[in-house]
């Protein structure tokens, strides 16, 4: 299983499923990330936390715990 987390800086991907439950996977979700959206990993923080990323054309900041919780292919 690979996770957002583990994608590098400049790679786009696709998530493939959401992990977690309540409000960590809903506020995942309200940022417009769900099954089948194409995630741009724009930037990397040095310590890995946040990561910067663009989805359906908005940039957006998403910590390393939330990034664990999204498989990609």
């Amino acid at each position: 299983m690979k996770t957002l987390k583990a994608v590098k800086c400049g790679e786009s991907t696709k998530v493939v499923k959401l992990h977690g439950d309540g409000p960590i996977r809903r506020r995942i979700m309200d940022m417009g990330i769900t099954k089948g959206v194409d995630v741009f990993v724009r930037k990397v923080a040095p310590l890995g936390d946040p990561i910067e990323i663009t989805v359906l054309g908005y940039e957006l900041s998403i910590r390393k715990a939330d990034a664990e919780l999204i498989e990609v292919f």
